[in-house]
């Protein structure tokens, strides 16, 4: 009768078009060939509309998820009656000619729901299940497999596969469990109704608004505050954070004036670390040179420690480790060294030698003299001596743009020099080249330069250069403080670890 099918949960699939829809069937007319289910779901979210009514063409599988018992209430519509147009538990409905689904018929005996006894009344009955109810029990298993991913059927899973049963088909009892321990879990884990479920999200964020937390930390330290007890700290205190090389330990006030001159400088210099460095005139610097020659620090001293200091910065300037390494022996560095006759150039011969011992090409542009200084003479000795080459003439020089120009070819006495052609040859083609250039020890007069440096390079303290001196760097030629004192400069060493530092202009 189709009174029997009223109250069962069932699951109809109407095609890509129409989704598939759960629910409670609550009428079922034989005549017009149309069952009806109330609180549908469509798709597993619940339907606005509390009834929806499904023709037998629309349908393409029916399948009966749970049955009432026979003690159930089936109050849930119109009381209609069909024959034989609802199929039975484990039976599908097959696609018709046209494409639509059709219902398919079973013999009422089969289709008709019967009294079984419970399952407190079976302790001691032995279960004996025909093949046929186990394939429909399997078929069952697996349709709720399917149903499981459903969204709104997911919590309601187990609860189902425990009930969709045939009335026909008696589940075998479990040893080892109570039927009244698993029911009761059951209820427990899966016996809420799917109504109650809320259909809104949980609102997190209003839920955080009623924690005040500043009230709560106020509370708290208000408490150690009161007994005594050490402060965990506040939200609004902020740890001291310090640098992994910055000493957390309080020390004495940091001086930045280290170095002071008899007279008042020109121009000040400043450090990467803060520390002032002031000029000096030349002076002073020549007579800071010649007292520290007359305690040991000889000319071929101070050449040799100008001659390291200057390749060194030269050998950053090229690139360092990432252009002078064994993967690019086919890119070697070319230098210009442009040198005079004078104690100046022989600082650049020096600093030509070292560079050429470090893999770089170095060419030394040196003019020809009768007679030469015995400290270029010396120099020209050892560099004779490496791959370096040697040139007298500017058209021996390279036609295209070098590395790197080292300029030595001014000199603070002897300014007669900026007049002779050479001087002037060598000048042209240094501004026509376009390579960066390097000047060691440049003079003060901007007059006295004949070619605009990118970088200087001061010896022991640096003088009041101008602009066209480029960026200052200071190297270390071993000078001692005493020597310092011997000519009135309050002197401490601003070079920290490093030999050769970048100076800043205040």
């Amino acid at each position: 009768m189709a009174t029997d099918w009223l109250g069962s949960i069932v699951s109809i699939n109407c095609g890509e078009s129409l989704g598939v829809y759960q629910g409670r069937v609550s009428a079922v007319d034989q005549v017009s060939q149309t069952i009806s289910l109330t609180r549908p779901f469509h798709n597993g979210v619940k339907c606005l509309v509390p009834e929806v009514t499904f023709r037998a063409g629309d349908i393409t599988e029916l399948k009966i998820l749970e049955i009432p018992g026979p003690g159930d209430s089936r109050q849930c519509g119109d009381s209609q009656q069909m024959d034989t147009a609802v199929p039975g538990v484990g039976c599908q409905v097959g696609p018709s000619q046209n494409g639509t689904g059709k219902v398919l018929k079973k013999p009422m005996s089969s289709s008709a729901p019967q009294n079984i006894p419970r399952r407190t009344d079976m302790k001691s009955q032995d279960i004996v299940i025909s093949p046929q109810q186990q394939c429909s029990k399997s078929y069952m298993d697996r349709h709720m497999e399917t149903l499981s991913q459903s969204k709104g059927f997911r919590r309601r899973h187990n609860s189902w596969s425990s009930s969709s049963r045939h009335p026909n088909q008696v589940t075998p009892k479990k040893s080892g469990l109570k039927n009244g321990q698993m029911k009761s879990k059951d209820d427990e884990c899966f016996g809420d109704d799917i109504d109650e479920i809320p259909d809104t999200d949980f609102d997190f964020e209003g839920n955080l608004a009623l924690f005040d937390k500043a009230a709560v930390f106020e509370e708290i330290e208000t408490y150690e505050r009161r007994s005594g007890t050490r402060s965990r700290g506040t939200p609004n205190e902020k740890p001291a954070r310090y640098r992994h090389d910055e000493n957390i330990l309080e020390s004495e006030p940091i001086v930045y004036r280290r170095i002071v001159v008899p007279q008042n400088p020109n121009k000040e210099f400043c450090t990467d670390s803060g520390l002032v460095v002031p000029s000096v005139s030349y002076e002073l610097h020549k007579k800071l040179l010649a007292v520290a020659e007359k305690h040991g620090l000889t000319l071929e001293r101070r050449l040799e420690m100008t001659g390291v200091c200057a390749s060194q910065m030269a050998l950053s300037l090229l690139g360092g480790p990432n252009r002078l390494n064994p993967k690019n022996v086919h890119q070697r560095p070319t230098v210009a060294l442009l040198c005079g006759p004078h104690v100046k150039g022989a600082q650049g011969i020096s600093c030509g030698r070292h560079l050429s011992n470090h893999d770089v090409h170095v060419i030394l542009f040196l003019p020809n003299f009768v007679k030469m200084l015995e400290s270029i003479t010396n120099e020209l000795n050892l560099f004779s001596k490496t791959q370096g080459q040697q040139v007298s003439s500017v058209k021996d020089l390279p036609d295209t743009p070098v590395d790197l120009v080292i300029n030595c070819l001014d000199c603070h006495e002897n300014a007669f020099l900026r007049d002779q052609p050479w001087y002037k040859a060598v000048v042209d083609w240094a501004n026509q080249n376009r390579a960066p250039v390097l000047s060691i020890d440049p003079p003060i007069s901007e007059m006295e330069l004949g070619i605009d440096a990118k970088w200087s390079l001061a010896l022991g303290l640096p003088l009041p250069l101008g602009e066209r001196a480029g960026r200052v760097y200071l190297c270390d030629i071993g000078i001692p403080q005493k020597v310092f004192q011997e000519v009135g400069i309050n002197y401490h060493s601003p070079f920290g670890c490093k030999f050769v530092i970048p100076l800043h202009s205040t």
